[in-house]
């Protein structure tokens, strides 16, 4: 499977955190939203720097600053507006797309309800959504913005299950998956097991 699972300690631990059954609404959008965060320290390590020339308090020097690469994140709704912050505190400057999906009671399959996206042109997009469980709105997800012409698409996501990533592999091996946690399974319900539950819920604290 090509999928990067983030083990850095605080990662890890801040994952166990929100998977504890009485961790409340609050708490969890906090963990989700540092979490991110760290996270986003890995999937923006290839971003293109270009030499600045600049004045310290003692002397002018050549420093780095990022080249001017356009991102877009983009929130799979609506578990995924809950990574959107964290992204948004390391790239102010980064714009904010939304995809709202939901699955047809009788082919199981992802129907788009919504897509709004900013300028694509020159700009890589980051796909977030904390639960990758059978891939299939993911998938969908990056069909969408692939069909609106980008090319460089990442998809991060906190706790994934093998079904899910293999169905990401198989339908866009260009596609690199960024993960904190590869958990076991899915159950019969399409639950990832052990996981963390329903992630929208525990955000917006719905049932």
């Amino acid at each position: 499977m090509q999928v990067q699972v983030m083990n850095h300690p605080l990662i890890q631990h801040k994952v166990t955190l929100m998977r504890q059954k009485e961790t409340g609404s609050k708490d969890f959008r906090n963990l989700l939203e540092e979490i991110t965060m760290l996270m986003g320290y890995e999937i923006t390590r290839d971003l293109p720097l270009e030499d600045v020339v600049i004045e310290t308090p003692i002397a002018k020097m050549t420093g780095k600053q990022i080249s001017g690469k356009k991102m877009g994140i983009v929130p799979v709704l609506r578990a995924g507006l809950g990574m959107v912050q964290g992204m948004l505190n390391l790239v102010p400057t980064a714009k904010v797309g939304h995809i709202g999906l939901y699955r047809d009671p009788q082919t199981l399959e992802p129907v788009e309800y919504y897509c709004k996206l900013p300028d694509v042109v020159d700009r890589d997009f980051i796909i977030v959504d904390p639960m990758l469980a059978t891939g299939g709105s993911a998938s969908a997800a990056i069909t969408l913005l692939k069909n609106k012409g980008i090319e460089n698409i990442k998809l991060m996501c906190l706790v994934a299950a093998p079904e899910g990533v293999q169905r990401i592999n198989k339908d866009h091996p260009d596609v690199r998956i960024y993960v904190a946690a590869l958990d076991d399974k899915l159950n019969e319900h399409g639950y990832i097991v052990p996981g963390l539950g329903d992630a929208g819920d525990r955000i917006f604290g719905t049932k």
